[in-house]
């Protein structure tokens, strides 16, 4: 009797569409030059991970309770994040290693899980909880209860002015070159930076650190922290924009320093994508994934203050910053991953660490929800509805100009860099037809900058010859 499962063949279409999907959600190496760090050692890593085990659980003295369950937890997040390096995708990057990655997207599992678990605990637990992860957490205050924000803003002088440039001020500068580095767009950099300082005034009702002097939120936020950043992160990324890419071998360098220089440029990218957000053809489905970008990124910075308001803890503390340089890691990976989802015709789903990325503010959102019950009872629905209406004008009035922009400005500025997997002309006869053709896949959604090609090309600090 035959079976009545009989199995299905792919379709061209599905066939190419896993792979692309592939592409994107673990991408691969190229031109791997040192074959030792790219082979699978699954049997060193099981006799390593196997010792090690037996070291710590026959060695070590287990009387200490709150000792045996911080070796244990440790533990346990170590060896998941071998086997992270073992069974979860590369991501979209393959620099510095993709089992770097691999790791941070381990991470990012293990932090949305522990969020599942926070839901399910009553407060008394979850204060246990923090409580035994650092016993001082018992006498902190909340910076709202111990500080006056937003007074005597009419006291302007340079003293005032001066105090405000702390590490926190250097801290602000330097997370907007990162989005910057991030994002890879002026226009939705300052929509982002103008519509956070409107969450900060919409949500003041809620949080009273979000109170400002005029002067503090216009010129030291929006136009020297938030600009400065903006304009060093754009910066670099012309740069690397610009930037041939042909990596050469460190077996090939025969210097001590051009081999360090090498290593060096290791944990820079491997090649650079143009990023086109939105472009005159692009359909309301990108309006609104952009749209929904805005919110998502407005959420996750919201969340990082009102887990702090509510479970009470300090701004300089461990939990505070960890979470803040985890999430900016787990940042890198989830927007290449969602501009390809929303760009690339071809690409149907979001990648892993999009989607876990994306679950993740939204149990953080819920975990404050729950917990933050008394705070959230005081908010006033009008100034939720009006922070909306006024994010979705200001994202769609920002998109209306970087759409005018492209029409008008646009095909008089490209650059060689948006096409992609090409071989730049060196000789000006060439050029003009290269640059038509450049020109008619403009379209596209995104383009690669890989190498170039000839004679004594600079490669990443080193002249390399034509083989």
């Amino acid at each position: 009797m035959a079976s009545s499962f009989a199995p299905q063949t792919l379709s061209k279409d599905d066939v190419n569409y896993r792979m692309h999907f592939r592409m994107i959600n673990e991408q691969q190496v190229e031109d791997i030059t040192i074959q030792f760090f790219y082979k699978p050692h699954t049997i060193t890593l099981l006799t390593c991970t196997v010792l090690s085990l037996m070291y710590f659980a026959f060695t070590r003295d287990d009387g200490d309770p709150d000792s045996n369950l911080w070796v244990g937890l440790i533990l346990v997040i170590s060896f998941f994040l071998v086997i992270s390096v073992l069974a979860f995708p590369n991501g979209p990057f393959t620099r510095p290693h993709p089992a770097i990655w691999r790791i941070v997207f381990g991470l990012s599992v293990l932090y949305f899980l522990f969020l599942v678990l926070i839901i399910f605990l009553n407060w008394e637990q979850v204060k246990s909880l923090m409580y035994w992860l650092d016993p001082n957490l018992r006498y902190a205050k909340r910076e709202a209860d111990i500080m006056e924000y937003a007074v005597n803003c009419h006291v302007i002088n340079w003293e005032r002015i001066l105090s405000h440039f702390d590490i926190f001020a250097f801290s602000h500068f330097w997370g907007w070159g990162m989005k910057a580095l991030l994002i890879r767009s002026y226009g939705l950099c300052w929509t982002i930076s103008i519509t956070w300082e409107l969450t900060e005034l919409f949500f003041m009702h809620l949080l009273p650190n979000f109170a400002e002097c005029w002067w503090d939120q216009v010129i030291l936020d929006i136009l020297l922290c938030n600009g400065g950043g903006i304009w060093l992160g754009m910066t670099v990324c012309r740069f690397l924009e610009m930037r041939t890419y042909h990596w050469a071998s460190i077996k090939d360098i025969h210097s001590t320093t051009g081999k360090i220089k090498r290593a060096v440029l290791q944990f820079t990218p491997a090649s650079w994508t143009y990023v086109r957000w939105f472009d005159p053809k692009s359909s309301l489905q990108r309006l609104m994934g952009v749209f929904l970008f805005m919110i998502i990124w407005q959420l996750t910075e919201l969340n990082t203050f009102f887990l702090k308001h509510i479970f009470v803890f300090p701004a300089c503390h461990a939990l505070s910053w960890c979470r803040i340089l985890f999430v900016g890691i787990i940042t890198a990976p989830t927007v290449r991953q969602y501009y390809a989802y929303l760009t690339d015709t071809q690409c149907k789903r979001v990648g892993t660490q999009c989607w876990v990325f994306g679950a993740i503010a939204f149990l953080e959102a819920l975990a404050c929800i729950k917990f933050g019950q008394d705070l959230f009872s005081k908010t006033q629905i009008l100034y939720v509805i009006l922070w909306l209406v006024c994010l979705a004008f200001i994202t769609f009035l920002c998109l209306y100009v970087m759409v005018w922009y492209a029409e008008n400005y646009s095909s008089e500025e490209k650059g060689f860099s948006e096409c992609d997997d090409v071989t730049f002309p060196e000789s000006a006869e060439s050029v003009a037809e290269f640059k038509g053709e450049c020109e008619g896949r403009s379209g596209s959604s995104s383009f690669r900058k890989r190498r170039g090609s000839g004679n004594g090309h600079s490669v990443n600090g080193f002249k390399e010859k034509e083989k």
